[in-house]
């Protein structure tokens, strides 16, 4: 009897169980991924080149912005110009093909696009304070990392929804709540995969290292590509109004002069 429990313990303690054991499993099944993309995020060459595309990215957007769309309302301004820092070239062109006031037509399409950008920049500023204050600072284990991280992304997220319609005059409660049913899908979506790619590529890094903040930065990019189809969804079935149309601001701007 004690030779049979002996036999058929065995294979399960070898077996993966539970999220520990779904957590390797995704590990293993991305090592190649990582292998490839570690030594180019540790590259200062090429992480210092992107810094300064980033840069210029910026500079490209503020004189858009100041020069042929001054009719935007200055959240979304601060919004693009989160989107673009934390995407560079990526983020620019979402802004040029949906964000603009000279865009020809709206569509589902760059409807999503821009209520990800409106998502993605506060949950992007909540996942950069969280993920430096748990993993940089603290140097907390890879677990806390993550719900640390994670609710630093809820709590940013939510208050870019919440703020604007307090602001025109809807209730607290009820603008909680409609932050809750809007913004959830796409904030948790966007987040297991971002910080997911963040701790896959670099759980181990410090401040101090070129890693530390290039993976962050490419994280932050796969969270917003893999929460656009999402807010596409809830755009469409009604969950999300989505973001106003960049063109109508400009015919109110020009009807007012």
């Amino acid at each position: 009897m004690v030779e049979d429990v002996e036999v058929t313990a065995a294979p399960l303690a070898q077996s993966p169980e539970g999220i520990g054991g779904l957590v390797k499993q995704i590990e293993h099944t991305l090592k190649p991924a990582r292998e490839v993309l570690v030594p180019i995020l540790s590259d200062p060459v090429i992480v210092g080149t992107w810094a300064l595309v980033v840069l210029a990215c910026v500079g490209v957007l503020w004189w858009d912005l100041r020069s042929n769309n001054e009719p935007l309302g200055s959240m979304m301004k601060g919004v693009w110009t989160l989107v673009v820092l934390y995407s560079g070239p990526f983020g620019l062109a979402v802004y040029w093909y949906t964000g603009r006031t000279q865009i020809a037509h709206d569509s589902l399409w760059r409807r999503g696009f821009r209520s990800t950008a409106h998502c993605y920049s506060g949950c992007g500023a909540g996942e950069v304070v969280g993920i430096t204050l748990a993993q940089g600072i603290l140097a907390l284990t890879v677990g806390w990392v993550a719900a640390v991280t994670f609710g630093f992304a809820y709590l940013f997220g939510y208050a870019l929804t919440i703020g604007p319609l307090m602001q025109d005059g809807v209730g607290f409660k009820e603008a909680t709540w409609d932050a809750l049913l809007s913004e959830t899908p796409s904030i948790t979506v966007m987040e297991i995969f971002a910080i997911g790619t963040d701790l896959l590529l670099a759980a181990d890094a410090h401040m101090g290292e070129i890693l530390f903040w290039s993976a962050l930065a490419f994280s932050l990019s796969i969270g917003f590509l893999v929460a656009w189809p999402v807010n596409v969804l809830l755009v469409e079935f009604g969950v999300k109004e989505g973001m106003s149309n960049p063109a109508e601001m400009r015919e109110s701007a020009s009807s007012a002069d």
